[in-house]
């Protein structure tokens, strides 16, 4: 019998089934010098039997979405020496010619922080430099340290994890667009909901939008299958992306949490965590279908049929 291939050359043989072809969900069988075509009606990608997906190479890859953190991690250990370039370095270059302009004062009352954190954020914006060097700067799954990145636990991840990652995951940023998890970044705090005048308009959603969305785009046509994007990020951050011309399916999973039997409502501290928790699984077990995000039961969350809807899955738990 012939492999999982979307092409097979037939080979006949009176009376025995010698070749099959797969066509999307339509399963094409040679038997002798005549063949039949089945509609499976089902992913043929998802045909192992277990909750991880199968490996053959014709299997398409989400693309995952996650929000920044206020909070950075620039002392510990490293987990890779691997790292990357940006891919906007010259868009967040013409942001920190607006950046470095303001003074401490503007800043804090921009970002509604405290003195010292408006005067560490100047001095950040003042010390921003090109080229970046493992000496200034951090891969970015591993700079960041808030609560999404407390449940992604990149600290974990092996070589292969990371390269996993790579592929699939990005954090969308204030300052660099969007960032691959490897991509070097050096420490800054610029929120994507500031309004912040540019070139491009009055707030960091209009400098952003198309080139955010065009890179999203990118990377979802570039994988093999069908297009979707699992959107872990936040409604501010997600609010750069431009979801009519991104073009692709979206998937927004929602985490509902009941204390002492109460209703389930989202709790942001869980279901931030959630989010990375949920990128974990997701990147440690190669999942690559809508279908396989059902399966995260990560933190003591489960799936409930009842409240999804195919584009918005809910994960329930009570504590």
């Amino acid at each position: 019998m012939a492999g999982n291939r979307r092409d097979v050359s037939p080979f006949w043989k009176a009376g025995c089934v010698v070749c099959w072809a797969l066509q999307g969900t339509r399963l094409t069988i040679c038997l002798g010098p005549s063949q039949q075509s089945l509609n499976l009606g089902v992913d043929p990608t998802r045909a192992t039997g277990h909750g991880t997906t199968a490996t053959s190479s014709n299997l398409g890859n989400v693309l995952i979405v996650v929000s920044p953190a206020k909070s950075l991690d620039y002392e510990s250990p490293l987990a890779t020496k691997k790292a990357t370039e940006p891919r906007m370095l010259d868009e967040s270059a013409r942001l920190i010619d607006v950046m470095v302009k303001k003074t401490p004062g503007d800043l804090q009352e921009l970002m509604h922080i405290s003195p010292a954190l408006a005067e560490l954020n100047f001095d950040r914006f003042q010390d921003w430099q090109m080229p970046f060097t493992t000496e200034t700067a951090r891969q970015a799954v591993l700079a960041f340290s808030g609560d999404v990145y407390l449940g992604l636990e990149a600290s974990t991840f092996s070589e292969r994890d990371f390269t996993h990652a790579q592929k699939v995951f990005r954090i969308l940023s204030g300052l660099y667009g969007v960032l691959r998890p490897l991509d070097l970044m050096m420490p800054y705090r610029l929120e994507m909901g500031s309004k912040v005048e540019n070139e491009r308009g009055k707030d960091l959603y209009s400098f952003w939008k198309d080139e955010v969305t065009k890179s999203l785009a990118a990377d979802i046509d570039a994988s093999p299958g069908p297009g979707v994007l699992i959107n872990l990020a936040s409604n501010e951050y997600f609010g750069a992306v431009d979801q009519q011309g991104l073009g692709a399916r979206i998937v927004s999973p929602v985490f509902l949490d009941s204390k002492d039997g109460g209703t389930h409502k989202i709790v942001s501290f869980f279901a931030k965590k959630a989010r990375g928790s949920m990128s974990q699984f997701l990147i440690k077990n190669r999942i690559s279908s809508v279908k396989g995000i059902t399966e995260f039961d990560g933190m003591g969350y489960g799936f409930d049929a009842s409240q999804s809807t195919p584009d918005r899955p809910v994960f329930i738990r009570s504590y």
